[in-house]
């Protein structure tokens, strides 16, 4: 189903029949990849909820427009409104993978009182330190740079080499150039432009902002990813009510990585609703 949202066409699909009577569940994938990533993950989980995924802008079938603010953090938290407001949504339970958890948790600070439950996996809250922030947007714009000038495919290659991936190279290789193939999908300019815009160090700092949020959060890590179990032990304590659970043997997509287990602690969390 596609709308339109500030003039960019969205696209998201109800993954199962939608009933207005349950609970909602809106999932948001990672830089790079798309809605598709949750089909495998929402048949595993409790039944008892609707499951919505998003194509984030200049990602999958969502538009990957020219100018560089549609992708900026204000517009990506109207467009999650206008979905949730589509399909008539007064408060809904978000899961965000790293950038899409970072999408989710610049909603859920903006409108808590739309949230029922969060569930962040591998997710950034942003960056305090000026001279990070500065260095995080130059080396976004330095991929931004690279994408644009060698193309979609070896931008693919270049992502999947980084040492937070380490942890997938015993991924078989039909499994990697799978990956690799749905990365080099996605739009050129759809890609870079989000790096641009909605880079990490050009997001609000929202740490000591989360306190606003006073339904149940869930926080993912993967016990291999140590920046992000570190992060988000700091981060946990910050909110008004939250776990954080480390998925033993996963890097950074611990859905990916950890499956079965990754289904466990949400269905544990999901009890609660």
């Amino acid at each position: 189903m596609i709308i339109t949202s500030d003039s960019v066409k969205i696209n998201f699909e109800n993954f199962n029949s939608f009933d207005k009577k349950k609970d909602t569940v809106l999932l948001l994938h990672g830089f790079t990849r798309s809605l598709e990533d949750w089909r495998d993950i929402y048949t595993c989980l409790d039944g008892r909820f609707n499951y919505v995924g998003i194509d984030l802008i200049g990602h999958g079938k969502s538009d990957s427009p020219s100018d560089i603010k549609k992708y900026a953090t204000e517009s990506l938290v109207n467009h999650l409104g206008d979905v949730l407001n589509q399909l008539s949504i007064n408060k809904a339970i978000l899961l965000g993978y790293s950038m899409g958890g970072r999408a989710a948790l610049n909603f859920a600070v903006a409108y808590p009182k739309k949230i029922k439950g969060l569930i962040l996996e591998s997710t950034s809250a942003g960056i305090k330190d000026k001279k990070e922030r500065k260095e995080r947007i130059r080396s976004d714009e330095e991929l931004a740079s690279f994408i644009e000038n060698e193309g979609t495919e070896k931008f693919a290659e270049l992502w999947m080499n980084q040492n937070i991936f380490n942890t997938q190279r015993i991924f078989s290789e039909e499994k990697l150039q799978k990956i690799k193939r749905r990365i080099a999908k996605n739009s050129k300019s759809g890609l870079a432009n989000m790096l641009r815009g909605f880079s990490t160090g050009k997001m609000p700092y929202l740490t000591e902002n989360v306190h606003l949020i006073k339904s149940p959060v869930l926080l993912i890590s993967g016990e291999l990813d140590t920046k992000y179990c570190e992060l988000n032990t700091v981060l946990a304590k910050k909110f008004l009510n939250a776990n954080h659970s480390v998925i033993k043997n996963a890097g950074h997509n611990t859905h990916l990585e950890e499956k079965d287990r990754f289904v466990e602690v949400l269905n544990e969390f999901f009890k609660q609703f």
